[in-house]
């Protein structure tokens, strides 16, 4: 999907993941996927240029077998003058924690860049502790 390079673009990025993965995730992962995607629209927003026609990507799938699913997050912007990097944050700081909130949320994450700009992703392995919902 493509949401506006603005802040409603977190929400409406937020509301289209929850809405299509209630059910499929535990509510716990779903929690976490919804957490991760909100930073990360919410980075590409703040720091990067938006992609043509003042957008910004958001994908999102899922693999592997129903009862252990990976889920693989991306967002993909008009780049930056340097790429996204974790920084350190005083506890008094208003910023500065969102790629370490996606770091301790996700599997992992990285950035790659395209022809178009860089796209940050995330990807989630549920643990033992994720069960899929059932019913």
């Amino acid at each position: 999907m493509v949401v506006p390079h603005h802040a409603s673009g977190a929400r409406l990025a937020r509301h289209r993941l929850a809405d299509e993965l209630t059910g499929l995730v535990p509510p716990t992962l779903l929690a976490d996927l919804v957490a991760v995607l909100a930073e990360l629209v919410g980075n590409a927003v703040r720091h990067a240029r938006p992609l043509p026609g003042g957008v910004v990507r958001v994908a999102w799938r899922l693999r592997g077998p129903a009862d252990a699913p990976q889920i693989q997050l991306r967002v993909t912007d008009g780049g930056a003058g340097e790429g996204p990097r974790m920084r350190a944050a005083s506890p008094d700081a208003a910023d500065g924690r969102g790629l370490h909130i996606v770091s301790g949320l996700a599997s992992r994450w990285g950035v790659e860049l395209d022809g178009l700009g860089q796209c940050v992703w995330a990807e989630f392995e549920p643990t033992g502790a994720d069960l899929l919902v059932t019913g």
